[in-house]
């Protein structure tokens, strides 16, 4: 008899609730911590989701909270879910376009990237971890350098947070081993600007960093995928950017004391991190209010599809901003590129995108509910940066009781891990009835 196909949904769910569990034991030893006891139940389970979910989240200083050998686990736990993440992703996506008839592949095919569609798993493999550990070793390479000589912090000590910082940056995580985080590099281009850049590239995605790299020389032969990850992110580069450098420019509690090159690199990091980096070289407790609004908007979108980011993902963001775009013109067809764009993926993007919404509401509206005295906004931004696993905080994360920690670990594993699951369990649930009903237009709008 043939052996059913575990579910995508389930295997991802599982892997992720089962990495939490080993690290919430592993942090529960008492040599995970740096003082004499044991740390609370309560703390190594959030601190385990968030470094598997790569949400960087603390309710605690991470870097005199725990020991050298937690430091480690952190890290540890961090690359297996940044790493875990990229390729249950993509091998998600393969397992949904085996699971699709010919028609269905040959689609798929011709819409993404054909060297992974074909279900070539140990390229897809091969690629995540090349990719990873080159940007890392780089990452680490160049903060040791500048750690060493222009901060005179000791070689090991230098290499140690080098290392630290460059898993946290590729894999969209926000630890620390200072308890300011970044605040003392704002204006440092040789510590900013590296970290930076490996978020970019780690929220990018397996798929669309292979096919860039394999058809780097031809764009116009990129598929609709990549066209708008690409696109979609430099777009949101621009608005991250400007947003924060336009609207914190004289704010002396984050950019006004900096100088101008140091608030343009401010305005660049701190526009950019929010879609799921989670470092913070300013005060995002400080922030005006407006410049808050901004930020909550680039978390929910978040990154790249099959990368270590959270969110909606970029492309689901902007073929609903076509979807709408079409609409408006009265058009037929989404078309995308010269591609028109299949209703089933609109659909699956509308219900990714209301999921999000529904999800967040809820969280921040329980949150409330169970924690009095807290404004609305800071709540918001709360929930909304675990359920993006962008790990920002405006200080309110360390102060929340018990309830409140665990509705932000629900939302950290939710916004991980649904995403994933809601749309492999969508693409492989399409059935196709022999039959349609009468059609019927209620009144919209």
């Amino acid at each position: 008899m043939r052996q059913a196909r575990p579910h995508p949904a389930r295997t991802v769910t599982l892997a992720f609730l089962g990495a939490i569990t080993v690290g919430t034991a592993l942090l529960l030893l008492p040599v995970s911590r740096a003082g004499p006891e044991s740390p609370p139940l309560l703390t190594a389970f959030f601190t385990a989701t968030s470094a598997v979910t790569t949400s960087g989240m603390s309710t605690v200083d991470t870097a005199t909270y725990w020991s050298g050998f937690g430091h480690v686990l952190l890290a540890v736990l961090t690359q297996a879910g940044g790493f875990g993440i990229t390729t249950i992703a993509t091998l998600a996506g393969l397992l949904v376009s085996q699971r699709l008839g010919l028609r269905g592949r040959m689609m798929t095919g011709a819409e993404t990237n054909p060297g992974l569609a074909h279900g070539d798993v140990r390229a897809v493999l091969v690629l995540a971890a090349l990719v990873m550990f080159i940007s890392e070793a780089v990452i680490a390479a160049i903060f040791t350098t500048r750690l060493w000589l222009a901060y005179d912090v000791p070689l090991g000590r230098a290499a140690t947070e080098g290392v630290f910082n460059a898993i946290q940056a590729f894999n969209n995580c926000g630890f620390s081993l200072r308890s300011d985080g970044l605040t003392s590099f704002a204006g440092d281009w040789w510590v900013c600007l590296p970290l930076t850049l490996g978020v970019i590239v780690g929220g990018i995605g397996v798929p669309v960093l292979h096919e860039i790299l394999r058809e780097a020389r031809r764009p116009a032969a990129w598929s609709t995928h990549t066209r708008l990850t690409v696109g979609g992110t430099l777009v949101l580069l621009v608005v991250g950017f400007a947003a924060v450098l336009g609207l914190e420019w004289g704010n002396e509690d984050t950019l006004g004391p900096l100088s101008v090159p140091g608030k343009i690199l401010a305005a660049f990091v701190q526009g950019t991190i929010p879609r799921s980096g989670g470092f913070n070289t300013v005060d995002y407790g400080a922030m005006n209010e407006d410049t808050s609004a901004i930020i909550v908007g680039l978390m929910f979108i978040g990154g790249g599809s099959a990368s270590t980011a959270g969110g909606i993902k970029v492309t689901t963001f902007f073929l609903l901003a076509y979807v709408i775009w079409t609409e408006v013109r009265g058009e037929r067809d989404v078309v995308v590129g010269r591609r028109r764009i299949a209703e089933t993926t609109q659909r699956q993007a509308t219900t990714v995108a209301l999921l999000g919404v529904a999800t967040v509401a809820t969280g921040t509206l329980v949150l409330l509910a169970i924690t009095t005295g807290i404004p609305f906004d800071r709540a918001l931004f709360e929930v909304m940066s675990a359920f993006s696993t962008s790990g920002l905080t405006t200080g309110l994360t360390a102060e929340l009781s018990a309830p409140g920690q665990l509705i932000l670990s629900a939302m950290m594993f939710i916004g991980r891990v649904g995403t994933v699951a809601v749309a492999s369990a969508l693409a492989l649930n399409t059935r196709h009835r022999q039959y349609r009903y009468p059609e019927e237009r209620p009144i919209v709008g």
